[in-house]
């Protein structure tokens, strides 16, 4: 067998890594998961899209540390699709301006870009998963509809409870902590919310629709 020498070898492995890299796939959706950074907003109902995003990492064991688009970021296959995930790092309100970022580098179109929310319209563990629509009154959808401008991207909302009574202030309320009593419906809403978001991806979304709403 004919010898190779140190550089016929990095040729090689020079090769081989480009190789690798043609292989892989571009990212063709974008999953994001809303919320307010900082430690404060932990366990607030507003971060419901940031718990699921968390959940999610730790079951495909990634991390989103990286910070690009103004979001907190993991780039991996889920549901056999090449997905950026994003945590926007620019509080609620304007969610929309990392998502328009990221969607116009990726050349992401609407329809594939997941967006998974907080919903005081409905009771803690309760899901609504809807193809597109208006923003419900959800200030991050809001954001994301106003900066794409089009709200036709798919959602996943997960009911975190809604005011004891109509004169309570909304804002009080969502940054206010899921209760440890209903915690554990939380995180079951949050598990579901996960399968719903595989099914999505791998463009089942109609199987999403009648397995969780």
């Amino acid at each position: 067998m004919e010898k190779k020498n140190i550089f016929d070898l990095f040729e090689l492995i020079s090769k081989k890594g480009e190789g690798d890299a043609q292989k892989r796939e571009p990212v063709s959706w974008l999953v994001v998961g809303l919320g307010n950074p900082g430690k404060e907003y932990v366990n607030s109902r507003h971060n419901a899209g940031f718990d699921t995003l968390d959940f999610i990492a730790s079951r495909e064991k990634i991390r989103l540390i990286s910070m690009k688009f103004q979001a907190l970021i993991c780039e991996s296959t889920f549901a056999a699709k090449r997905v950026l995930f994003m945590k926007p790092q620019t509080f609620m309100n304007s969610s929309g301006n990392a998502v328009r970022e990221a969607s116009a580098f990726y050349k992401i179109p609407p329809e594939r870009i997941l967006v998974i929310c907080d919903d005081v319209s409905f009771d803690v563990g309760k899901l609504r998963i809807r193809r597109k629509g208006s923003d419900g009154g959800q200030k991050g959808v809001k954001s994301i509809i106003e900066q794409l401008n089009s709200d036709e991207f798919p959602r996943i909302k997960l009911g975190v409870g809604k005011k004891p009574h109509p004169d309570y202030d909304l804002a009080s309320w969502v940054l206010s902590d899921i209760p440890p009593a209903d915690r554990e419906t939380f995180r079951e809403a949050v598990i579901k919310a996960v399968d719903a978001a595989e099914l999505i991806v791998n463009g089942e979304i109609e199987k999403a629709m009648q397995l969780y709403n």
